[in-house]
């Protein structure tokens, strides 16, 4: 379910009295399906993969962020969908709070969804279903084709997933973006600047 009530689990979870992260009060489509990557340093530091389906965030926690080597396959665990607000969401999450901890836009852009022109074609909603997504990116740090599996059985949270870089032109196993650029698309802050900013 990747509809605009299935954000009843992410603003459950949120007292919005305290934190300044979006309610989600509409459900918007973008022209082109977008995707976001937030750092995001909780009590893991992590990266926060979400990409646009049926008018929200479907989302993921990448504990060591996505890779360009596509040799590597990182672990990602399913979490509650988010509104589309949330992508341009960049600060501090309060103690006490679901998530407590600083948030950084570390990514943002367009993604096509691959498997819609195959033999046998696959909407978004469809392919999160399945587990078996296969889209190409076009961000401002990380671009090509990435492939989103899941590995373990299918619930509505913490199900396991895993993300793996395409082997396509934009392959590169000599970069690794998540520890050259660690900065934000959006301010150009670090996660230490926000926070500091924030307190």
């Amino acid at each position: 379910m990747t509809k605009a009530d299935s954000l009843e689990t992410y603003r459950k979870k949120r007292d919005f009295k305290k934190t300044k992260e979006p309610q989600g009060s509409k459900s918007k489509k973008s022209k082109q399906p977008i995707f976001v990557i937030q750092k995001h340093n909780a009590s893991n530091l992590h990266y926060d993969l979400r990409i646009e389906v049926d008018g929200v965030l479907a989302s993921w926690a990448v504990p060591k962020g996505p890779s360009t080597d596509p040799s590597e396959k990182r672990l990602a665990v399913r979490t509650e969908d988010h509104p589309m607000e949330y992508a341009d969401f960049e600060g501090v999450i309060p103690e006490g709070e679901y998530g407590a901890g600083t948030v950084l836009v570390w990514d943002t852009g367009t993604y096509q969804n691959l498997r819609e022109n195959k033999d046998e074609p696959s909407d978004m909603p469809q392919s999160l279903d399945e587990g078996k997504i296969e889209i190409r990116l076009e961000g401002k740090k990380i671009s090509g084709g990435y492939n989103l599996i899941r590995t373990g059985p299918k619930k509505p949270e913490q199900e396991r997933w895993l993300l793996m870089k395409a082997d396509d032109d934009r392959a590169d196993a000599r970069r690794n973006p998540v520890s050259t650029q660690p900065e934000s698309v959006k301010s150009g802050k670090t996660l230490e600047e926000i926070k500091e900013e924030n307190d």
